[in-house]
């Protein structure tokens, strides 16, 4: 995928505000399906993985040679904590509420922006500091009203999936290399899991077709997007762009299943979305476009 009109930072820009609009439609497209949970892992996953081995071969077909997929160790441990992640969310996804999922989960750029400080000593912007303050708010009002209902497991793989996530991005800003193809590779990993787990019984699944549209449409493109947001953004920047999912699923879930949101929830989204609006538009202005010279 390639905007040679646009500057790196807007790249990144877009490249994660399509992932994460993509990845908003996955915990309703999971639910709809209507299954167990190591059959949806199975089925979803091996999905993915399916399709992106036919992308990459395809690509090889056209320009004659294999893209990028795995750069080195650092793809290797990406690898390994998107796999785990997308453990670990599903774990929570069956285990606690919607709301209390994409809300953990919406930790996820504040460890991204720790981590970045221990390892990468990427000391955040100002802008990104005060951003996070606002979410900050936005979570504590939502997460206030939303986290007595659920439960502890599901709540604490909820949180392990944010803290996994922000690892992985931060690996992927680290290496500076395309990771684009390394978290949908990486669901071998629980593509394998899922399908020994569900095996013995079987996969049961009443409405296959959608886990399968996910894992064949939406996850390709989401997680292809988010994994290549950190080659031109920082770690607390593509994390936000997760928070798309936060706001937005509790919104398909009242669309699809009629399910309100609390007032509370509308409120503290509310606060995220502005947020976010507020700090991509505020780093728009600081690094303006530049036309790229063309490859040679």
């Amino acid at each position: 995928m390639s905007f040679p009109n646009l500057s790196d930072h807007r790249k990144g820009l877009l490249l994660t505000a399509i992932g994460g609009l993509a990845l908003s439609m996955d915990i309703p497209l999971v639910r709809l399906g209507h299954g167990d949970m190591w059959s949806i892992v199975g089925m979803r996953s091996i999905t993915t993985v399916a399709v992106t081995l036919l992308i990459l071969c395809a690509i090889r077909w056209v320009k004659g040679s294999w893209p990028a997929m795995v750069p080195g160790r650092a793809g290797l441990l990406a690898g390994f904590l998107y796999g785990l992640s997308t453990i670990t969310f599903l774990l929570a996804v069956f285990n606690t509420t919607t709301a209390n999922v994409v809300f953990i989960v919406a930790f996820n750029p504040m460890f991204g922006a720790l981590l970045s400080w221990l390892f990468l000593k990427e000391r955040p912007s100002l802008s990104t500091l005060v951003t996070m303050a606002v979410m900050i708010l936005g979570v504590g009002l939502i997460v206030g009203d939303g986290l007595a209902g659920g439960h502890s497991f599901g709540d604490a793989m909820a949180l392990l999936t944010a803290l996994v996530l922000a690892g992985a991005i931060t690996v992927g800003r680290a290496s500076r290399r395309a990771m684009g193809f390394v978290p949908l590779l990486a669901a071998a990993f629980p593509a394998a899991l899922g399908i020994a787990n569900a095996l013995p019984a079987g996969l049961v699944i009443e409405h296959p077709a959608w886990i399968i549209f996910n894992g064949a449409v939406l996850m390709p493109l989401s997680f292809w997007c988010l994994a290549s947001g950190p080659r031109y953004l920082s770690a607390p920047e593509v994390g936000m762009f997760y928070l798309l999912e936060t706001i937005l699923a509790p919104i398909w879930i009242w669309l699809i299943f009629a399910e309100t949101p609390p007032v509370m929830t509308l409120i503290g989204g509310s606060i995220l979305v502005i947020a976010i609006m507020a700090h991509s538009l505020w780093m728009v202005r600081k690094q303006p476009a530049t036309r790229q010279a063309p490859a040679a």
